[in-house]
């Protein structure tokens, strides 16, 4: 059985806020009844209707993309720039991302039509490493590397401790490629991390999202989860 609000937005009428506002305002039936109350759940042989739609419930699906630099992180964008989800034209279900990777950022991101496991995954406090590597201007000293490891203050607040590693340098063209470990999913946070001690960053990349790597993968293709992925997901979500 499932949450009434979390059937409506995984058939893609809604997100689950907007799911439970129809419920509240009664434009939700439920084998012919209308239905107020939040806490309802049903079964896959239940008959849901929103505004006397039917609602065809999906098989929940989980996606590895290797996502390329010029790609919007989004499921449409109105300037017409290429989306996240013109790779999966072949995906019979609705999906979206999970968070987000920047415009000139490539790398690993999970897509799914699963709202409650994409809530879940984003939520600030599960603290999932995301493992990054940064080619970065410049030759970071040691101090500014330990400044990011213990938390930089950005404008919108300081940031938690990261785990930063020096991977490789070139003193003749002065770039250095560093690992970077961060939990937070704030907007561009690398890239501004970076800049904040002085070195901003060149190329940008998310080769782990915690247990998960790319390996296997090329730039812009895809792969299922398996069951036991999605599984382990929610209960390192869960641990945090």
């Amino acid at each position: 059985m499932e949450r009434l609000q979390k059937v409506i937005a995984h058939a893609g009428f809604a997100s689950r806020r907007k799911a439970e506002e129809l419920i509240i305002n009664g434009q939700v039936r439920v084998n012919g009844k209308v239905v107020k109350e939040l806490g309802v759940k049903v079964t896959p042989s239940d008959k849901v209707e929103v505004n006397g739609i039917p609602v065809e419930r999906e098989e929940p699906v989980y996606f590895l993309f290797y996502k390329p630099r010029g790609v919007i992180s989004s499921v449409n964008d109105d300037k017409g720039r290429k989306v996240v989800t013109d790779y999966f034209e072949h995906i019979e279900q609705r999906i979206y991302p999970v968070g987000r990777l920047d415009y000139d950022t490539s790398g690993l991101l999970l897509l799914t039509n699963d709202g409650e496991f994409a809530n879940l995954l984003m939520h600030p406090s599960n603290e999932i490493d995301k493992v990054y590597v940064a080619k970065v201007k410049g030759i970071p000293l040691r101090e500014k590397m330990k400044s990011l490891e213990r938390g930089i203050q950005l404008e919108d607040g300081k940031t938690a401790p990261a785990r930063v590693k020096m991977l490789s340098l070139d003193k003749k063209k002065q770039t250095s490629i560093v690992e970077i470990t961060i939990h937070e999913g704030r907007n561009r946070q690398v890239r501004r991390m970076f800049e904040a001690i002085g070195h901003p960053v060149l190329k940008l990349k998310r080769e782990r999202y915690g247990f998960l790597n790319l390996q296997g993968l090329s730039v812009g293709e895809i792969r299922e989860l398996t069951p036991h992925e999605v599984k382990q997901l929610r209960t390192l979500a869960n641990k945090k």
